[in-house]
């Protein structure tokens, strides 16, 4: 059975740091890629990042380019979400999920991931003063 389990989310001022992490089990994950997803408070939920299996090729939102950095320890199981310089707008739960294949070819699609693939409970994370 396939698992996510997100952690490090907390309260953090603006201009802060905070690294998020997904540990995932159900699944072998140096093949699959996984997305880290966040919805704030009224608002649609997005694509943030996505890393591939294999290769681990990196892909990020324009909104979060040059402040985050996805990152995966195969040994450890566990997909990380490095978050620097954060704003009151990166204020939301964030979810990783997989739909157990290699590439993140449809990692902004909320729609296909709902349909098709496994999420964690979320983590919050709120940037405030």
């Amino acid at each position: 059975q396939v698992q996510l389990v997100e952690s490090g989310g907390g309260l953090v001022q603006p201009g802060g740091s905070l690294r998020l992490s997904c540990a995932v089990s159900g699944f072998t994950m140096d093949n699959y890629a996984v997305v880290w997803f966040r919805q704030a408070p009224g608002k649609e939920r997005e694509g943030v990042s996505c890393i591939t299996g294999g290769d681990g090729s990196t892909y990020y939102a324009e909104s979060v380019k040059g402040r985050f950095t996805i990152s995966r320890d195969n040994a450890k199981a566990t997909v990380y979400l490095q978050m620097y310089n954060l704003t009151p707008e990166d204020t939301a739960a964030y979810y990783c999920a997989t739909d157990k294949g290699p590439t993140c070819k449809y990692y902004k699609d909320v729609n296909y991931y709902s349909n098709f693939g496994s999420w964690g409970q979320g983590t919050q994370v709120t940037v405030s003063s």
